[in-house]
Parts: structure tokens; sequence; C-alpha cells
């Protein structure tokens, strides 16, 4: 006579299935969180709540951008292709330079530089002409202005 196959305990599969709607709980969780930063952020960028922020925030990254290309302009001769070229800078700099845009003429000769973001959102900045005095920024250089 043949034995019945031996009763399984199902504890292990209990274990497992169980472990399974944790992780899933817990990745919806990570999920729902993130959209809800993400919404946040956004709602505050786009209310005119941060403005003060960005646009002091905006302000040091424009003119620590525009420091670092004169500057470089002053060892090299000429304006750099991009900021990936200018040398020395330190860990600080590198936030200000990922908000710019920058657009170098072929020649290395003059450049335009746009500012993206400030704290959260897009700083309205403006300076008086004085300020690029004796500088190669050209506003013909920027995309907007063709």
């Amino acid at each position: 006579m043949s034995q019945p196959p031996p009763i399984r305990d199902g504890s292990q599969n209990r274990n497992a299935r169980a472990w399974k709607i944790i992780l899933a709980i817990f990745c919806s969780g990570v999920v729902l969180v993130a959209i809800g930063i993400f919404a946040i952020v956004h709602y505050l960028g786009r209310s005119g709540i941060t403005r003060p922020l960005d646009n002091m925030f905006g302000d040091q990254f424009f003119k620590t951008t525009v420091a670092l290309i004169e500057l470089h302009k002053v060892r090299y001769g000429k304006y750099p292709q991009s900021l990936r070229e200018l040398r020395f800078t330190g860990d600080w700099d590198q936030g200000a330079l990922v908000r710019v845009r920058y657009y170098p003429a072929p020649d290395g000769s003059k450049y335009c530089i746009e500012i993206l973001q400030g704290w959260l959102g897009k700083p309205t900045l403006e300076y008086p002409p004085e300020f690029w005095q004796g500088t190669g920024y050209s506003p013909s250089l920027c995309p907007d202005s063709q």
C-alpha cells in the first residue's frame, strides 16, 4: 500500500506571503510620500511664497558663476566654451553652476548667462548696466533675444 503524501506545514508559504504583502505596503508608502513631497515643492515653487528666497539664492548663484567665468578669462585669455572648463571651483560653486545656462560665443570673446533656479523656483533678477561693465556679457547670445 502506498503511503499518503505528508501533510505540508503551510507556515512557510504564509510567511513568504506575509513578507510580500509587507514589502508591497512599504513600497506603496514610499511612492506616496515621494509624490507628496514633489507636490508640496511644486506648489510652493509656483505659489510665489518662495520668491524672496528664489531671488536671494538666484542672485548669489548668478554672481558666483559670472565671477568664475570672468576669472577664467583673466587666467586663460578667453571665456570657456563650457562651464565644465572652469578650474579650481569649490563644492559650493558646483551648486551655482548647475542652476545657470551658459551661452559662449564660438571665438570665446563674449558670453550670455541665464539663471534657471534660485531656491525652489526661477528668480526674477535685473542688474544695472554698471554690473556688466568690463565683462564679456552679451545679451544677444541668449536664445530669448534672437
